[in-house]
């Protein structure tokens, strides 16, 4: 129990550290954030606040579980997801914000190396730790489903998961403070649930959840500094990681039902628009803007989403 608290309060330090040191630093290169014109109307201030700041939470992170690497070598799947996912972001945000080509990577090429980073996940798995292919079932007094004997199903099913937790962070992440008090619910979750099973990468979550709480001192509404897709997109693979290190992939749309919903609505949003020639489900999509949209303060729709994720998680420990 002490090595968690350790690793919380070392990566909390380090991005509470980091923070004014980076982000005056994107200030000064311009790294600042683009604001779509047909969003809501409040976000408009919000152009030119500095993005990247994932860079923060990352260091927080890989700092707070590295120290107890040695110990707890379970964690480098983890490691390896989140970074890998957080160096996509990267690139995708530099071209972005820094060589101003408001694309990013083009969608093949995200997908493409989403792709290889998760093939390489997955393969880690296979060989190293097939075990962690079985599913725990929610409310199923410890059953499990043991795929790990079936990779025809259980790699395709890992690459949905995957993905779509990180497309979902993804989403999630428009509005100050909401991906970040969502993620931190969700590792708060790991940390115990890994506890309650005597499991080492409990270090991890730990540390996410420090990077994340020293983060959220800047990024909480109104936001000095954006995660970006550096951020977003290693949020996501720490999420997907952790469910597979801890079996728990089935609890994902619990946890993370905000992330669900995202896509959900952005798909729904898309599928809608183009079936009925221009119609819309919601007024605009990701939900999050939705009930902006709707005349609901920002600060309002991050604590109600933050709520609905506490008592999920709640819900979801009592499902283990």
């Amino acid at each position: 129990m002490l090595n968690p608290i350790l690793a919380l309060t070392i990566a909390f330090a380090v991005s509470v550290i980091l923070g004014p040191i980076v982000i005056p630093v994107l200030r000064r290169l311009k790294i600042g954030q683009t604001v779509r014109t047909d969003g809501p109307e409040t976000h408009l201030k919000k152009s030119g606040t500095p993005t990247m700041g994932g860079v923060i939470i990352l260091a927080g992170f890989l700092v707070g579980t590295l120290v107890f690497y040695k110990e707890y070598e379970r964690t480098l799947p983890i490691l390896f997801l989140s970074v890998g996912f957080g160096i996509v972001g990267f690139i995708d945000d530099f071209i972005k914000v820094v060589l101003k080509r408001s694309l990013g990577l083009r969608a093949w090429q995200k997908m493409g190396l989403q792709f290889l980073i998760t093939g390489a996940f997955a393969a880690y798995l296979y060989f190293k730790m097939p075990e962690c292919y079985n599913l725990l079932v929610p409310f199923g007094n410890g059953g499990e489903i043991v795929l790990s004997t079936l990779p025809f199903v259980s790699i395709p099913l890992l690459f949905l998961v995957v993905l779509g937790t990180d497309n979902g962070s993804n989403f999630t992440d428009g509005l100050d403070g909401l991906a970040g008090k969502v993620t931190s619910v969700i590792a708060v979750f790991f940390a115990v649930a890994a506890i309650m099973k005597g499991d080492g990468t409990a270090v991890a979550s730990a540390a996410m959840l420090g990077g994340l709480l020293g983060f959220l001192l800047f990024n909480t509404y109104p936001a000095k500094v954006f995660m970006g897709d550096t951020g977003s997109l290693a949020l996501g693979g720490y999420v997907a990681a952790q469910a597979y290190l801890l079996k728990m992939p089935l609890f994902i749309p619990i946890i993370a039902f905000v992330y669900l919903a995202e896509v959900v609505s952005v798909m729904l949003q898309v599928g809608y628009f183009k079936i009925s020639h221009g119609k819309r489900i919601f007024k605009m999509a990701p939900i999050h803007h939705h009930f902006e949209k709707c005349g609901y303060p920002e600060t309002k729709v991050v604590t109600a989403f933050t709520i609905v994720t506490i008592l999920l998680c709640i819900a979801a420990l009592l499902a283990i």
